[in-house]
């Protein structure tokens, strides 16, 4: 079997399995969300925390719980990695250096978990366990949250409240992530990779000396790594590492585990408002971008250049040999869609079009089908800004799901998609303009830049992957890296959570003859095109510069 028909194969495999997940986990989730009724570990929970979960909240009181529980989770991952060398189980590891554990506590808490430290030399297992992991669940759950706190704007009226966040981030945890986590580990361990809280072990002598590696809670790690769209890994190769990925079957799983929650909240937004056509037209926008990127990304690399590249059959530096060319394509277009991060090959070695796609990827705003939560919210905004160029073609005030978008609500959407552009672009030009960042480039000239670009835009849309060969771990990178990732995941939200209020407050509008039908193709083509547009005018002078000056070159 060829590596392109094997990489075809794959693809297909994928989406089968992720059609068949899709009605029963969208309508569970549907459910989770909808129900009056509490579970008595969930009553537990809220008794501990002091929240009344059928206290129901405007969009300011849902905004500061999420503002407030995820600083409280800041200070706590930041106190519990300056502590580390007095912790048990720390493997002999020492405190976390102040710019680093800032870094790490931001990276957590907001979803986007970029490491600037190699995991298996730096964190021990409470760090990674009590600390790292408790993250990976409760910021997948906030994402949620704030997704299903924007359809109820959709879907009520006459009203601003949205919900109770502390019932929300509770149930999205306990009857959502938890479990199917708990399964997905027991998959991992089965495929072989590891499951233990084992101390540091030399496994042999090799050129330059002898070989360490320490051993953790991989398995339960990596599952909600994946399944929550973090992206963090033990290890410093993450999904690359036969520890956490041991087979072929695994990296098709681990990309299944990344794509069935953001593809599924599609159909719990369509029973949530009423109507299953409309998270079928949302479903189509994102898959159509998913597949098109994919092929797109797997033509890049397969389409080889010289004798060497013939020869091996691909673009295959960097990538590992286990999964070859097409999975790891299909990895990397996956987790760049999505708000992952984590990594099968590194980005930094594929073809220079194919890093692009990469970053062009997250540009996008990690929409198709994107993160747990921010994807659904995400492409939401982009069907809002549709919705309005289409009224403006035709004359008439714009609508959509019965709502009127008027201009308190464009000015809240426009706000929305202008954050992670400002932060990417402003801060790579201080870091190019800067002499001091610019020495961490490993490379020089279009790649170098692209380094840096790509570092700034994954924290800023929360995404957390590497382009490998910059050196992040200074005090400049740190430091700004952190702060794009708490202000790239943070302020969307306030302008997410306005918008599901003035919804809300709103009369429903009957449609008429006039009104755009947003469950038709036509729409779907429309979001699509809206999509792709404004990201190019926004990014392309940037990419420019860099991947494409690359890979045309």
């Amino acid at each position: 079997m060829g590596p392109v028909l094997a990489g075809v194969l794959q693809l297909l495999a994928l989406i089968a399995a992720l059609a068949l997940a899709y009605i029963p986990l969208g309508n569970y989730m549907a459910k989770v969300y909808s129900s009056d009724k509490h579970w008595r570990v969930e009553k537990w929970i809220y008794k501990g925390i002091g929240a009344n979960p059928d206290t129901e909240m405007r969009w300011t009181a849902y905004l500061r719980g999420v503002l407030a529980f995820s600083a409280v989770g800041v200070l706590f991952l930041y106190l519990l990695q300056r502590i580390q060398g007095v912790l048990p189980g720390s493997l002999g590891f020492s405190a976390i250096d102040p710019d680093q554990a800032f870094n790490t506590a931001a990276s957590f808490v907001s979803n986007t978990n970029w490491q600037s430290y190699y995991g298996e030399q730096a964190m021990g297992h409470v760090v990674q366990t009590a600390g790292l992991a408790v993250q990976n669940f409760v910021s997948a759950a906030v994402g949620i949250a704030v997704a299903v706190a924007l359809v109820r704007g959709f879907s009520r009226s006459r009203t601003g409240e949205l919900g109770n966040f502390w019932s929300d981030l509770v149930r999205g945890t306990v009857r959502i992530l938890v479990p199917i986590a708990a399964v997905a580990a027991v998959v991992l361990v089965a495929c072989g990779a590891i499951q233990n809280f084992s101390g540091i072990h030399e496994v042999g002598q090799f050129i330059g000396g002898r070989q360490q590696w320490n051993g953790g809670a991989v398995a339960s790690q990596e599952a909600i790594k994946e399944l929550g769209t973090n992206g963090g890994g033990y290890f410093n190769a993450n999904s690359a590492h036969p520890f956490e990925n041991p087979t072929p079957f695994s990296n098709l799983f681990e990309i299944f585990l990344i794509l069935v929650i953001p593809f599924a909240l599609t159909r719990t937004f369509g029973l949530m408002v009423g109507s299953v056509k409309q998270g079928y037209a949302i479903l189509a926008t994102m898959a159509t971008i998913w597949v098109g990127f994919v092929a797109l990304m797997m033509w890049t690399e397969f389409a080889h250049h010289g004798p060497a590249f013939d020869i091996a059959g691909g673009a295959y530096e960097g990538k590992e040999v286990r999964f070859g060319v097409g999975s790891s394509a299909i990895f990397a277009t996956s987790t760049t869609l999505t708000s992952t991060g984590a990594v099968d090959s590194f980005h930094s070695s594929f073809t220079g079009l194919g890093g692009g796609i990469t970053m062009l990827g997250m540009m996008l705003g990690e929409i198709a089908p994107g993160g747990t939560g921010s994807g659904l919210y995400g492409m939401l905004i982009m069907a809002i800004i549709a919705v309005f160029i289409a009224g403006l073609m035709v004359g008439r005030t714009p609508e959509y799901l019965g709502k009127k978008i008027g201009s308190r609500e464009i000015k809240l959407a426009a706000c929305y998609i202008l954050v992670t552009p400002a932060l990417v672009l402003v801060f790579t030009a201080f870091a190019m303009a800067l002499p001091t960042p610019a020495n961490s480039m490993t490379n020089s000239g279009a790649h170098g830049f692209s380094e840096i670009l790509y570092a700034y835009t994954s924290a800023s849309n929360n995404n957390g992957s590497a382009f490998a060969g910059l050196n992040a771990d200074t005090q400049w990178f740190n430091s700004t890296l952190g702060l794009c990732m708490l202000l790239g995941r943070f302020v969307p939200m306030v302008f997410v959570l306005a918008l599901a209020g003035s919804l809300a407050e709103q009369k429903p509008v009957p449609a008429t003859a006039g009104t755009l039908r947003t469950d038709k193709p036509l729409y779907t083509g429309l979001l699509v095109g809206t999509i792709i547009i404004i990201t190019g005018l926004t990014y392309f002078p940037a990419l420019a510069l860099g991947p494409l000056a690359e890979g045309l070159a």
